[in-house]
């Protein structure tokens, strides 16, 4: 299991103590601040895996500890409070904090609600990453969907937006058939007419391009009657 720090910013010593106790005993690291000052040097100068911040703090006030850290910081912050007002708990979600916990509390109810938004936040920084990684492959073709660009054999391919998000969908349904409405109208966003022969250009246009790019190979194939198709791979002799 990875480190698991957490910050804990709480100017009564006892509950301080009491859940700094409890989470080493849960195997978090837990370093302790005790007002606002020592607060936003921890959190200036240091990382952590989550954050319990009290709101009512000498120096500086939760409030404006968490608004300052979401410019910098995603950190998952757990606000505890005797403040029970809806709007008061409200207001501090908006800023940012991932929850919110009245005093007094039960020390188990703060565990598993930590580990619930650390859960949340792990997937949502995995969806972010393969967000931002994501590449298709078919044959010796990749498609990088951040950055917009396809290669083939590692040599980058000339293609036009439309190209491109033509290729994306096939690339994205391997083994769907695509009428030429679909195709269109999926790219274009507009209705499909019969008699349009604006898709017919860019279908060929983008399949002679994979053919320069790669003769051994075919890419995409006519389905006749119906539409078009990722074509299927060769089988190596």
């Amino acid at each position: 299991m990875s480190e698991r720090r957490v910050l804990i910013v709480e100017d009564h010593k006892e509950i301080s103590d009491l859940l700094a106790a409890f989470l080493s005993e849960n195997d978090y690291q837990v370093e302790c601040a005790y007002n606002g000052r020592e607060a936003a040097a921890c959190l200036q100068n240091k990382e952590y895996t989550i954050v319990l911040m009290d709101l009512m703090l000498p120096y500086k006030s939760g409030n404006d500890l968490i608004q300052d850290l979401r410019t910098r910081s995603n950190v998952p912050v757990i606000c505890l409070s005797a403040k029970s007002g809806m709007e008061t708990r409200l207001e501090v979600l908006r800023m940012g904090a991932d929850d919110y916990i009245l005093k007094p509390f039960d020390l188990n109810e703060v565990l598993v609600r930590m580990e619930v938004v650390l859960r949340r936040s792990e997937m949502e920084a995995k969806q972010l990453e393969e967000l931002g990684s994501k590449q298709l492959e078919f044959k010796n073709l990749i498609l990088d969907i951040d950055g917009k660009t396809a290669t083939m054999n590692g040599k980058a391919l000339s293609l036009t937006a439309k190209e491109l998000a033509i290729l994306q969908l096939f690339l994205e349904y391997p083994k769907k058939t695509f009428s030429k409405a679909n195709i269109y109208e999926t790219i274009w966003q507009e209705p499909y007419y019969y008699e349009d022969n604006t898709l017919n250009v860019h279908m060929s246009n983008l399949r002679s391009k994979l053919k320069k790019a790669d003769g051994g190979e075919e890419y995409i194939e006519t389905v006749w009657g119906i539409g078009y198709r990722l074509a299927e791979k060769t089988e190596k002799k």
